[in-house]
């Protein structure tokens, strides 16, 4: 499958790019982009929540009544859960969510959700985008030039370009990924993929099979 590749300016440059179908033309994996993003999302959790138990909270440990004749519970500590102020039973400790995902799994994730962008003809192609310093109005211009329908927009280029990230910053509906650092989840949380030209011979190395 070709796309055409466009200028800055939003025109055709009459150059057309052949993406492989070994990465852009696969039969999506729903399931190992669940697993992908679930990954990701997991990853991202600080795990620190945590409540006191009875040995943590402050309160007195002096027998509140007699054991017998009050015809009610007997109770001992004003730490049980049960009084207000009491500890909390099988509360929240921090722990670890991550997970391991097999290297294969992830990289059949990424090219699932390639294959999906392109099979609902939400990639285009930009010629290499280069700026003197940080501009995010220029960057905002670009953008603006382009043919891009969709309110979220991923920006891949094929190495990182500190003007460019700086660029975007301050976007909150764009973001600039490089082509070696692509995740599922921004994949599939986008509503239109902005490949730079050189870009896709970068994805071609690192997916090609």
């Amino acid at each position: 499958m070709e796309l055409s590749v466009l200028n800055i300016n939003g025109q055709d440059t009459g150059r057309k790019v052949t993406l492989s179908d070994e990465i852009f033309g696969i039969e999506p994996n729903n399931h190992v982009m669940y697993l992908d993003v679930k990954q990701y999302l997991a990853n991202k959790r600080q795990g620190t929540h945590k409540s006191k138990e009875r040995n943590e909270v402050s309160g007195t440990t002096k027998k509140l009544k007699k054991q017998k004749g009050t015809g009610g519970a007997r109770a001992g500590s004003m730490k049980s859960p049960v009084f207000i102020g009491g500890g909390r039973v099988f509360g929240p400790r921090p722990r670890d969510y991550s997970f391991k995902l097999n290297k294969k799994v992830k990289s059949l994730a990424r090219l699932s959700a390639l294959s999906t962008l392109m099979r609902d003809k939400k990639i285009a192609l930009v010629e290499p985008i280069s700026m003197a310093q940080p501009k995010t109005k220029e960057f905002k211009s670009i953008l603006s030039n382009l043919p891009l329908p969709g309110k979220k927009t991923l920006v891949v280029t094929s190495e990182a370009n500190e003007n460019v990230f700086l660029s975007s910053r301050n976007l909150s509906q764009v973001k600039v990924s490089t082509a070696a650092s692509l995740t599922t989840y921004d994949l599939l949380n986008t509503d239109q993929l902005l490949l730079t030209e050189d870009t896709v011979s970068v994805l071609e190395q690192i997916y090609k099979r």
